[in-house]
């Protein structure tokens, strides 16, 4: 920390207040001003020195904690930070247990002067969990939560939570959580073990009244890097986190993953494998988008493989990517409970070069909900050596409706079918599968008047494409593309391709999907 304990006097006031107060500075004891450089510089001498795993010794009552009895765990919403400001905005804390024993230090910045929060179990109501004894003042949380009023000016909603390694969420207007952000992701979708680094510290500054942004400083630490990270958010319909990131490896990194995106697929409009029950799709996002440097959309709808998948996207410079949930349809989901349909999207925008690399798409198996099996990252070219600093700066958004993204046409449906007629009551080859696309936005409801204008181009990285047409759709005011991919060797993937075109100009972002032939 940066101020250390006996440079602090005890905890003062209540709801709001409950901080540890810095000494008043004299010539013994000098003002400490606080700047992310300090941030910076705790980062990178903790890379000098050996990794040193948190304590995550707990007594019995919270390292047993059940799911429910740790939820049960609350922060007094009357004793929240910046309660007594004329600030909107509102801070509690989570208590350790559970999953989460490791603990996190919390500091305030008040007037540029740092100051821990020390652990107070008042903070909390510990529902039917009994604590033995007390617990000591750095006991630490295990992570934090804001609050603002998003969708009315006398509610104050959730806003975002920082709770787990490095993971981090936030909302927009009108939005429900679902996909994740984090730190950093080291070894994703590898033979080896992936590496979790954790925020092991947070500085909060306090909002000023009438700020419409809140400035949350961290330190990271793992195994094999530190980083110090600046995000300021700022909410709203569209709620925005600016990142700015310095990392220190402490070895080499084979493969570094920037503004990781952590979400869930378990099923969707297609791939069919998992449905069950009531609810025809079942998931927090429906895809990926990338803009390339060369002004190319590419959208690759998401799947729930049979085997961990990892699809790369390589371009020299980037200028975007997200996992979106574009399907907004309550009656696709049908669930009142979860609402699938209002979870955020989640959008990368690199700020400076980030230089060469690749947009990186993992897919893991999985045969329930409750599982983050998809992750997409940023992989630079380069990798991190021992003793370096990286920078990188970033805005995430959190956007419920993504149609602004892209001038083009986008592709809203994805269906997966066998190549036969309807009705035809022969079975179908199982080499061959038969896709359809829908395109709509952009300017394809002009051609509607001129669709033989508009053409399909196609490729696939293996197999045949045997057929491939396109179709006015005038319920989306687009086109369907129908194409047939046949496939010679079984246990073979193919992944195809898909734009529509008038003349040399492309109408639409570029569809890509893989599929995999069976015995």
């Amino acid at each position: 920390m940066i101020f250390s304990r006996r440079d602090t006097v005890a905890l003062i006031g209540a709801g709001g207040a409950a901080l540890v107060a810095p000494v008043a500075a004299n010539a013994q004891n000098p003002a400490v001003i606080f700047d992310h450089g300090i941030v910076i510089e705790r980062a990178r001498q903790l890379s000098q020195q050996p990794f040193q795993p948190p304590s995550t010794e707990l007594p019995k009552a919270l390292s047993e904690l059940s799911f429910d009895a740790f939820r049960a765990i609350r922060f007094r919403p009357e004793k929240a930070f910046f309660a007594k400001t004329k600030s909107d905005f509102r801070m509690q804390l989570f208590h350790r247990g559970f999953l989460y024993k490791g603990g996190v230090t919390v500091n305030l910045v008040r007037d540029g002067v740092p100051a821990p929060i020390p652990y107070d179990a008042s903070l909390f109501d510990f529902g039917e969990t009994k604590l033995q004894g007390r617990l000591p003042i750095d006991f630490g949380f295990a992570g934090l939560r804001l609050h603002y009023p998003l969708n009315k000016p006398t509610v104050v909603d959730e806003l975002g939570v920082f709770l787990g390694a490095s993971y981090f969420r936030v909302l927009g207007q009108g939005q429900h959580y679902g996909i994740s952000a984090r730190g950093i992701s080291i070894g994703t979708g590898e033979a080896e073990p992936e590496e979790f680094p954790e925020f092991r510290e947070f500085w909060v500054e306090e909002p000023r009244p009438g700020t419409g942004e809140l400035v949350v400083h961290a330190l990271l630490d793992g195994p094999s890097l530190t980083g110090a990270y600046r995000m300021v958010i700022t909410p709203g319909g569209e709620t925005t986190v600016a990142v700015g990131s310095t990392l220190f490896p402490r070895r080499d990194i084979a493969k570094l993953g920037v503004a990781p995106l952590t979400s869930m697929f378990f099923y969707g409009e297609n791939d069919r494998a998992q449905y069950r029950g009531f609810r025809p799709e079942v998931h927090d996002s429906d895809g990926l988008l990338v803009y390339g440097a060369n002004d190319e959309w590419t959208w690759r709808p998401l799947v729930n493989p049979e085997a961990l998948r990892k699809t790369s996207f390589p371009d020299p410079a980037v200028r975007g990517f997200g996992l979106l949930q574009r399907d907004r349809l309550f009656e696709h989901y049908q669930d009142l409970e979860v609402r699938y349909d209002l979870r955020p999207s989640y959008w990368i925008e690199p700020q400076g070069k980030w230089g060469p690399g690749r947009v990186e798409l993992v897919e893991i198996p999985t045969n329930n909900e409750t599982f983050d099996n998809v992750v997409a990252y940023w992989v630079p070219d380069a990798q991190p050596k021992a003793g370096s600093m990286l920078r990188f700066s970033y805005v995430i958004r959190s956007l419920k409706l993504a149609e602004r993204l892209t001038p083009k046409a986008r592709a809203i449906h994805t269906f997966v079918t066998e190549a036969r007629a309807s009705g035809d009551p022969n079975p179908a080859p199982s080499h061959v599968r038969r896709f359809v696309v829908d395109f709509a936005g952009g300017e394809l409801g002009y051609w509607l008047d001129d669709p033989k204008r508009v053409v399909t181009e196609t490729s696939a990285s293996t197999g045949k494409i045997t057929a491939a047409y396109v179709v006015p759709n005038p319920e989306i005011d687009g086109f369907r593309l129908f194409l047939d991919h046949e496939i010679g060797q079984p246990n073979t993937e193919a992944v195809l391709r898909g734009t529509l075109k008038v003349g040399e100009e492309t109408l639409t972002e570029s569809w890509v999907f893989p599929w995999v032939r069976k015995e």
